[in-house]
């Protein structure tokens, strides 16, 4: 059973930085497109960050300069550099994942999600 488990969430004033991590676990065969969704009280879930096998990105235009999406697909783990964060920042984070399994059709999967909070 594929599991994407997401931590480095947490309080942090504006202009601070954190720095999310999603690690998937289980019996893969590869992992495609990966992306980071956040989603604030009251507000539609909203993709913020995309990044493919290969490594190529987009963004969300309200993050682009301030937030950097990477991973290693080495160890199947994709991170999230947040910098320069808003109080608008605050949101739960989603990791997102399309995954081929071992005779299995590729789908899609989503992790618990971490809370972001940026206050003084």
């Amino acid at each position: 059973q594929v599991q994407l488990v997401e931590s480095g969430g947490g309080l942090v004033q504006p202009g601070g930085s954190l720095r999310l991590s999603c690690a998937a676990s289980g019996s893969m065969f590869s992992i495609d497109t990966m992306g980071w969704y956040r989603q604030a009280p009251g507000k539609q879930r909203e993709l913020v960050a995309s990044i493919t096998r290969g490594g190529s990105t987009n963004y969300v235009g309200s993050v682009k300069g301030r937030f950097t999406i990477s991973r290693d697909n080495a160890k199947n783990t994709m991170y999230l550099q947040m910098n320069s964060l808003k109080p608008e920042d605050t949101a739960i984070y989603y990791c997102n994942a399309d995954i081929l399994q071992y005779g299995l059709p590729r789908a899609n999967y989503w992790g618990q999600g971490t809370q972001v909070a940026v206050s003084s």
